[in-house]
């Protein structure tokens, strides 16, 4: 008898320990990670250089992708797609477990994203849309950028102006924000409500947006609008502006009009020196964090923020505090 029950601890204890060791790994698989519960996340972005709103971008990723949060975080950043491509590879390479891109092009991404689905890594695209069968992504967390610009054309056209004579600054051709930014504008241009100054890339810089401006005023062309798509450049077309004595902003000789929101454009706006911003969120960290983790069931392949357009003549300080970027 003693012998009988010597052997059924035995055993109790063997069981013991392989359902320990059982639940230790299921705890890892829960959290998608093969790495005793760490996430790996390889995130592929454009660099916080390029843009107040792409330097809130990168810090809401580096704060929610936290080793606090149970992440290791490993990012690559460019504004050119090739170099973007090769990073993204580099990290299928490196075995992440989710691989996270805003990409510098709509285009060329098809081979990666199979062969990150090979790997059996998933992707989650945020800030901009790409031209790939949505099978290769789990989710998009992205801005509607064609409705940002059909918002800031509507709220153009409701000016009535005599005429539109546009300078039209563009992003980084090809990205998915400047061909939704443009596409609006591009049908007045097309439909003859709105005259066609000159449109040309400035590639989200400052300093290119002021010599686009500066051409077109050693030109001698008559404007009336800058449409530019993002706030830096929005800036750098007004020190142009400014330095030829040209009167802008609520009551100027030209509408200013810009995108992303930081809190020192908007302050433009409440000062009455520009006339128009187009929020554009860079918040999408917690979103995809919540999927990954299962915290939301949202099943959507597409989910946009929310964003709005403020006018100078209507902005608050409450505004600017609820919405600005930055400091």
């Amino acid at each position: 008898m003693k012998k009988f029950r010597s052997m059924l601890i035995a055993v109790i204890l063997t069981m013991s320990l392989v359902l320990t060791a059982c639940g230790a790994s299921g705890g890892a698989a829960s959290g998608g990670s093969s790495s005793g519960g760490t996430i790996k996340v390889g995130v592929v972005n454009n660099p916080p250089s390029e843009s107040g709103y792409r330097e809130a971008n990168v810090k809401d990723m580096e704060a929610v992708f936290s080793a606090a949060n149970g992440y290791e975080l490993k990012t690559a950043y460019s504004l050119k797609n090739d170099e973007q491509l090769q990073a993204a590879q580099g990290f299928i390479t490196e075995g992440v477990d989710y691989l996270l891109i805003s990409a510098a092009e709509t285009t060329g991404w098809d081979e990666v994203l199979k062969k990150a689905q090979e790997a059996g890594i998933k992707v989650y695209l945020f800030d901009r849309m790409i031209d790939v069968d949505e099978s290769l992504y789990e989710a998009a967390v992205v801005s509607d950028m064609a409705k940002e610009g059909e918002t800031a054309v509507k709220w153009l056209l409701d000016q009535n102006l005599d005429a539109y004579n546009v300078i039209h600054i563009q992003g980084a051709m090809g990205s998915d924000a400047q061909i939704g930014r443009t596409g609006a504008l591009d049908e007045q241009f097309a439909s003859g409500k709105m005259t066609k100054i000159v449109q040309q890339t400035a590639t989200w810089d400052e300093a290119e947006a002021k010599k686009i401006v500066e051409s077109v005023i050693n030109s001698g062309e008559d404007f009336n609008v800058i449409y530019a798509e993002n706030d830096g450049m929005a800036k750098g077309a007004v020190a142009a502006l400014d330095e030829a004595g040209i009167t802008h902003g609520v009551d100027g000789k030209v509408i200013v009009m810009g995108f992303d929101c930081n809190k020192w454009a908007l302050r433009e706006l409440l000062a009455g020196a520009w006339n128009y911003d187009g929020q554009c969120s860079p918040f999408q960290a917690q979103i995809i964090s919540d999927l990954i983790k299962g915290v939301t069931t949202n099943s959507s392949k597409k989910i946009i923020n929310e964003e709005k357009g403020f006018d100078a003549k209507t902005i608050t300080q409450s505004d600017i505090d609820t919405y600005g970027l930055g400091e």
